[in-house]
């Protein structure tokens, strides 16, 4: 499925994210798409990019709410485009089914024009972390860190 605008994929996938609609969410990407999740997943084709959603938006996203919130779009020549969406994320459920908190995310599509519109070739989704700059690792697990305070 493609969209008349690049800034247009936001709404589509937030619409196809709120009707549960793994198949609908997953024909926004080109066949050969990447999709990285906010811990790193890589997922290289629109298929893998369906499966993940479905499972995801079956369980632990059932019963969530994305919205979106600020959208910045770059046209790259007349035939690519990055488009940067905040989105807010509440609804998830834990592993032991309670509710958890509320999310900020940074969602990144970069978007490919052909004769039928606009199609996602890749996306990045980034989790905004409140007053922090980076991450530190131990190891095993990463922290918030905040190098100005």
């Amino acid at each position: 499925m493609h969209v008349s605008k690049p800034e247009d994929i936001t709404e589509a996938f937030v619409d196809a994210w709120m009707a549960r609609d793994a198949d609908r969410l997953a024909a926004l990407f080109s066949e050969d798409a990447d999709f990285v999740n906010v811990v790193g997943i890589w997922w290289e084709d629109r298929d893998a990019i369906r499966r993940a959603h479905h499972y995801g938006l079956t369980t632990f996203f059932a019963n969530s709410t994305l919205k979106v919130g600020r959208i910045k779009t770059r046209l790259i020549g007349q035939t690519a485009a990055v488009v940067h969406a905040r989105m807010i994320l509440t609804g998830q459920t834990t592993p032991d089914g309670k509710p958890a908190g509320r999310r900020y995310t940074v969602l990144t599509f970069v978007l490919e024009r052909d004769r039928e519109g606009w199609v996602c070739v890749s996306a990045q989704n980034t989790d905004i972390v409140p007053g922090a700059e980076t991450q530190i690792s131990d190891g095993r697990t990463l922290t918030p860190k905040d190098y100005r305070i």
